[in-house]
């Protein structure tokens, strides 16, 4: 019954986990000082909406990392392992 459910909504379900990733990745950058450049973090750094979205950060990692792998495990369900 899982298996049916995989297989007729795996592909919906995959797409909307890969923009999901798409977005989490965008947040963890911004999120992120080490990743942005220094000119950029310098001009974020003075605004307090950024200072407060900045704390988010361990979060964005951890909705990154779940959305890859539930991502993962279902396009390989649904489509299976590619043959080369």
């Amino acid at each position: 019954m899982v298996l049916d459910f995989l297989l007729i909504y795996g592909p919906s379900i995959t797409f909307v986990l890969g923009i999901t990733n798409l977005l989490s990745m965008f947040l963890v950058f911004f999120t992120c000082r080490c990743m942005m450049g220094k000119k950029l973090a310098e001009f974020l750094w003075q605004n307090d909406w950024y200072k407060r979205f900045y704390t988010t950060h361990c979060y964005w990692w951890w909705v990154f990392f779940i959305s890859v792998a539930v991502h993962a495990a279902i396009a390989i369900i649904a489509f299976g392992i590619p043959r080369l």
